[in-house]
């Protein structure tokens, strides 16, 4: 019986945001199929209930920071290179959401926004290079928000833009090195923060505008996330893979 070897067998993750939702879903991904990871969080309880739940013994290492922060990215990187003395894969996913109207957002609520969902991204990069070899890959998240204008998130729907475009920019300037970078624009995903952030109303109303006809799941983006950082998607680089279940490209039938 012939058995396939598992996609990260020997491979080091960094997942950020890793502690819940769509970065813990990855995280359980990358361990089932063999990855040693790194989760790192603000919330040093939530990333040990995380570690417990995994019931991965020390193939996974939970480092509490903020990405915001380049003395928690130093701190973190430093802990990897004593751990494993390598970074195989990538996924810049730490984020928060920012839905205001352009009016009511005040200075402190852009330097927040802007410091987590691209400076944060940004540096992280920065910092986890030194440790990437060759063929080693980069995901980072933006959002469909990009994609479609939003009333009340032209800040956040910025700060996905920015990280959507170091994508593509990053994958030109690394490839030399053959290391590859894409992002992934999760569409309606159905997360801790999500459920409790959005009204039962609210969340119908987002269904019966995407043409699968249901949210999506963590589990959907991690699934996507685990192609993007595997070799069977070595030929996919610098692009923006849009997971929404038909959001933005089709229209429901019930629309019509």
């Amino acid at each position: 019986m012939h058995t396939e070897t598992p996609r990260f067998e020997g491979k080091v993750a960094l997942v950020t945001g890793g502690s819940s939702g769509i970065g813990a879903a990855t995280a359980r991904r990358l361990l089932d199929e063999g990855a040693q990871v790194v989760i790192t969080g603000r919330d040093g309880d939530r990333l040990d209930a995380a570690v417990r739940e995994f019931d991965s013994g020390d193939r996974v290492l939970a480092i509490p920071g903020d990405v915001a922060h380049i003395a928690d990215l130093d701190s973190l990187v430093a802990r990897i290179r004593h751990r494993h003395n390598r970074i195989d894969v990538l996924f810049a996913n730490a984020g928060t959401a920012a839905f205001v109207p352009t009016a009511e957002i005040t200075e402190d609520d852009f330097d927040r926004v802007v410091a987590i969902n691209f400076k944060g991204v940004f540096f992280t990069v920065q910092k986890a290079l030194p440790l990437m070899p060759e063929n080693s890959a980069i995901v980072v998240t933006s959002s469909w928000a990009v994609h479609r204008g939003v009333p009340a998130a032209a800040l956040y729907s910025a700060t996905k833009a920015a990280t959507g475009n170091l994508a593509r920019s990053l994958a030109a300037e690394l490839a030399p090195r053959r290391i590859r970078v894409n992002a992934i624009s999760p569409g309606y995903i159905e997360t801790p923060s999500y459920l409790a952030d959005v009204s039962a109303a609210a969340q119908a109303a987002a269904v019966s505008t995407v043409a699968a006809g249901r949210l999506g799941t963590s589990a959907d983006i991690a699934a996507t996330v685990a192609f993007l950082a595997s070799d069977q998607a070595s030929y996919v680089n610098g692009q923006d893979i849009v997971v929404d279940g038909g959001l933005i490209a089709a229209v429901p039938g019930t629309m019509v």
